[in-house]
């Protein structure tokens, strides 16, 4: 689908800097609209129905499976190429800043290769939060705006959960003819059920990109395989399988691999003019032209891209005339508890046990307690159990001061397997001056661009939600009648995540009403340079508790629309 050297000589309509959600969307209509594009993209090609190793066992696989620091999240994990740190592309964190971490897939499709598949629409409250509350920024679109392109993206990539109206606040319901049939829920998820309605908690239906009815070209999902190895039978959504391929069979697609853009060029006029991008096999370096281009790279890329690109005219990076571009990046508030059940044990093994996407989970609860709460914003909860294809190691499973050997070892580690739950937390983060990515003075990657440095600092609002998290959870496993794991962090400051540990990290290029507030308008495009666009979470106001791939998606299908009809104007 992609080779390392197609004819770059166009012409192109539209330039595409990134492959994954926001870059794959975009692909997908500006093609099927006629539109003659070039995509670059920094990561080598990846095809998941022939690389993908969804019925491998984790005994074939070194250290049965277990994450090491190239593979963090296992061996099979299809993020084949990537992950916390690159090869030869550092990046820095402040002197003084807390921790950061920033994940990057360098491979065809991006993170919609690795994701979990959680596609939750933001709320109306999530789009005006300074109104309610005070605090952060309003979004210069409502919810109202965006409802109609979340209607056709979950159409489109194959959304599961439908369910009848649950009617909560801010947790909206797609109409009818949205959504597929929900999964059925699993043992666990049950069994946790009860707890969370007993506190008067919902519970409902996850929305996953995971169908469970058949689409043109994709099966319907075996619940078998844990979703982060990719999917060679086109069940969950990627890039890769929903959005590139059809984009390529409208013969208006070009694909170049191993192409790290890292500056938008202008001409004379100070529109775009194209990009230049180097080589990452070769270390040869090339410049593209086209009558656009779209950023969507992801958040922390996209800025690094437009800081990198200096001229007379704009000495502090592109489209930073008011130093907007890398500020206000946020990420999800997160942390994890387990605890082991005795209910749980015994229970004999199924098949979906072996997807890893939930089938239910908890939307946040306390919107109209949040005075007493003592925090604002909120979380919902994520919870993953069952008997997965074990892995290395049976952690949790035998007291620190239980002993065995043999076959009496092995009969309790059958029986008490599958008798671990973990309560996942993922909170709203409010943006703050302390969160902003810049391009490090002294520090360059392989081929002399300046590398991203990063600032960091949770506000007390996340860390008190962070508490908040594990009281709750640990609430939880005491109703159920399970022990909580060891060493469990009370303490929100110590308990939270790091900053970029949740892989969600938006914002840096956010959407606004004028220049003076924002990098682009409500349809990604820039305010200062026409013709430059940013389609991936950069554009981000702010962090809601939802997971942010399936928004990414529907304001990238929304600003590709806005596109389209610039350009049948003639006004590219």
């Amino acid at each position: 689908m992609a080779t390392d050297t197609p004819n770059l000589s166009g012409p192109f309509d539209v330039i595409i800097v990134g492959s994954g959600a926001g870059g794959g969307m975009s692909a997908y209509h500006l093609t099927k609209s006629g539109l003659k594009v070039l995509m670059l993209e920094a990561g080598r090609h990846y095809d998941p129905a022939t690389e993908t190793p969804m019925f491998n066992t984790n005994a074939e696989a070194p250290l049965r499976g277990v994450g090491t620091p190239d593979k963090p999240f296992g061996f099979y994990d299809a993020t084949v190429d990537g992950g916390w740190q690159v090869p030869n592309e550092p990046y820095t964190v402040a002197e003084g800043s807390e921790p950061f971490t920033w994940w990057r897939p360098r491979m065809l499709g991006g993170r919609t290769n690795h994701w979990g598949r959680i596609a939750l629409r933001f709320g109306p409250l999530d789009f005006k939060p300074k109104s309610r509350d005070g605090l952060g920024h309003d979004w210069p679109i409502t919810y109202d705006d965006l409802a109609p392109w979340y209607d056709k993206t979950e159409k489109l990539i194959g959304v599961s959960g439908a369910y009848p109206a649950q009617n909560l606040l801010n947790t909206p319901d797609s109409p009818a003819g949205c959504l597929m049939e929900a999964a059925p829920p699993r043992a666990f998820e049950i069994f946790y059920g009860r707890a969370f309605k007993a506190m008067g908690i919902p519970v409902i239906p996850m929305h996953g990109a995971v169908v469970t009815g058949a689409m043109e070209g994709r099966n319907t999902c075996l619940f078998a395989t844990p979703c982060g190895r990719g999917c060679a039978i086109g069940a969950n959504f990627q890039s890769t399988t929903v959005l590139l391929p059809p984009a390529m069979a409208t013969g208006n697609l070009t694909i170049r691999t191993n192409a790290l853009v890292y500056q938008v060029d202008l001409d004379k006029a100070g529109k775009a003019k194209g990009v230049s991008f180097v080589d990452r096999k070769t270390g040869e370096h090339h410049s593209v032209t086209a009558k656009a281009v779209v950023l969507a790279a992801g958040s922390g890329e996209t800025a690094r891209i437009l800081l990198n690109s200096k001229s007379a005219a704009f000495p502090d990076g592109l489209c930073n005339t008011h130093g907007m571009v890398g500020r206000y990046l946020m990420d999800s508030v997160g942390l994890s508890v387990a605890g082991q059940f005795p209910a749980m044990e015994g229970l004999p093994p199924t098949n979906d046990d072996g997807q890893g996407t939930q089938h239910t989970y908890v939307p946040w609860w306390g919107y109209e307690k949040q005075k007493e709460l003592g925090f604002p914003r909120g979380y919902h909860i994520e919870i993953g159990g069952g008997r997965h294809m074990p892995s290395m190691g049976m952690a949790g499973l035998l007291p620190d001061d239980e002993t065995s050997v043999g076959d009496e070892l092995r009969g309790k580690l059958r029986n008490r397997f599958g008798s671990i739950i973990g309560f996942d937390g993922r909170g709203e983060m409010i943006p703050n001056d302390d969160c902003y990515c810049e391009l490090d003075p002294s520090v360059k990657d392989k081929w002399g661009v300046p590398v991203l440095r990063f600032h960091w600092k949770w506000g007390e609002s996340e860390t008190k939600q962070a508490a908040h998290m594990v009281q709750t959870f640990l609430a939880v496993i005491d109703k159920l009648g399970g022990k909580p794991e060891p060493g469990v962090e009370t303490d929100g400051r110590k308990a939270i995540s790091k900053g970029g540990e949740m892989i969600h990290e938006i914002g840096t290029a956010r959407m606004g009403h004028d220049d003076t507030d924002s990098v682009v308008n409500q349809f990604g495009q820039s305010w200062a340079v026409p013709n430059l666009f940013v389609m991936d979470g950069a554009v981000m106001v702010s962090s809601p508790d939802k997971n942010p791939t399936l928004s990414i998606l529907a304001l990238a299908w929304r600003s590709a629309d806005n596109l389209v009809t610039l350009s049948k104007q003639g006004a590219l």
